[in-house]
């Protein structure tokens, strides 16, 4: 008896995790980059903004990611299972990066754009940094790894 490759699930994991790489990925790559070269004022009201209009989809893109990558690893067998697996372990990670790393700093930097910003504002600002560059890389290899799963040979092309 042969089981079936899970198709739909694979399709599920690589679309939601390669969503969710990307759009931190660009956020390191391109909105980091803008949020230095403007003045602290300007970053801060955008950043508020910016995180606002994101929450909702972030959210939704990275428990989308763990579920999808989940019933993946469910779903399939040897070392393709222990692919998914680590993949669905490296998006928790991703969430509790952004949890309970950037999101409290978020927070402050709402209060900053009202009241202005502490005289620590840019090592606070550095952290964030550094938690989403941590976040980023998470996020990637979780799509590199569902993407390893797509290269596997099926049982079918090795017999």
């Amino acid at each position: 008896m042969t089981i079936a490759r899970p198709r739909l699930a694979r399709a599920a994991a690589l679309l939601a995790s390669g969503l969710l790489g990307g759009a931190f990925l660009y956020g390191g790559a391109n909105v980091l980059y803008a949020f230095r070269e403007v003045p602290t004022d300007v970053r801060l009201t955008f950043h508020t903004a910016l995180m606002s209009a994101n929450s909702v989809v972030m959210q939704a893109l990275m428990a989308s990611t763990f579920v999808s990558c989940l019933v993946l690893s469910v779903r399939t067998r040897a070392a393709e299972r222990w692919i998914a697996a680590t993949a669905t372990i490296i998006s928790v990670a991703v969430f509790a990066i952004t949890r309970l790393g950037n999101v409290p700093i978020n927070q402050d930097i709402k209060e900053w754009a009202v009241s202005g910003p502490p005289a620590d504002y840019a090592d606070m600002l550095t952290r964030w940094e550094n938690f989403h560059i941590a976040r980023v890389a998470c996020a990637v290899l979780v799509f590199v790894l569902i993407v390893t799963t797509t290269l596997l040979p099926t049982k079918e092309s090795r017999s």
